[in-house]
């Protein structure tokens, strides 16, 4: 009896924060390494290696001709959007030589961000099929980069193809505010559909 009297007094522990997988998946170049960085709160994990001329025939840096660095496995990050709610970030590589890593990548993922620029929409043809075919949610998000035409979501949604339900977000992959933005909504979506199965 005198346990359970002591025990009264005392506070209990604050619950572990829900851990959530996203991945950050789109087109060589589209600014998937910085998405994670800006907005991560640990160093962020990078797999980062040198372009090199033996690459050059098999990576198209058309756009990007300023890339001297591409990830070949994935980045990592992690951000707490709540004191209940930590996301677990995995950029996926951009070149087609490394898509074998996707499905590893996305194992377990609650949803997805494709990075897309607007100057080079083709790219992210492939992230977006890959998470359609997969029944994985996601956010087309627009990396808004210094000089690049800027297009009405509508337009850049019709471009695509999207379903209404993708949410379709202008951004700067630079700036922390801007990405958490897009990562609460991929998590709105997601939670919105469990919902609407749930209901």
């Amino acid at each position: 009896m005198r346990l359970l009297r002591a025990d009264r007094g005392r506070t209990r522990p604050a619950p572990a924060p829900v851990a959530l997988k996203l991945l950050v998946a789109g087109g060589f170049g589209v600014g998937k390494t910085t998405l994670v960085g800006a907005v991560s709160e640990i160093r962020p994990l990078h797999t980062e290696e040198l372009l090199t001329e033996a690459g050059r025939p098999v990576d198209d840096t058309a756009g990007v001709e300023g890339k001297r660095t591409t990830t070949v496995a994935m980045d990592f990050g992690r951000i707490t959007l709540r004191d209940d709610l930590v996301l677990y970030l995995f950029g996926t590589p951009g070149q087609d030589r490394f898509w074998f890593l996707w499905d590893e990548l996305a194992r377990g993922a609650l949803g997805a961000v494709v990075l897309a620029d607007t100057r080079r929409l083709q790219d992210c043809f492939a992230a977006v099929d890959y998470f359609e075919r997969r029944s994985i949610p996601f956010t087309l998000a627009v990396n808004c980069f210094d000089g690049a035409d800027r297009y009405p979501e509508d337009d850049v949604r019709a471009a695509l193809d999207l379903d209404p339900g993708v949410p379709v977000i202008l951004c700067d992959a630079r700036e922390k505010e801007s990405v958490k933005g897009v990562l609460v909504s991929v998590v709105e979506q997601r939670f919105a559909e469990l919902a609407h199965r749930a209901g």
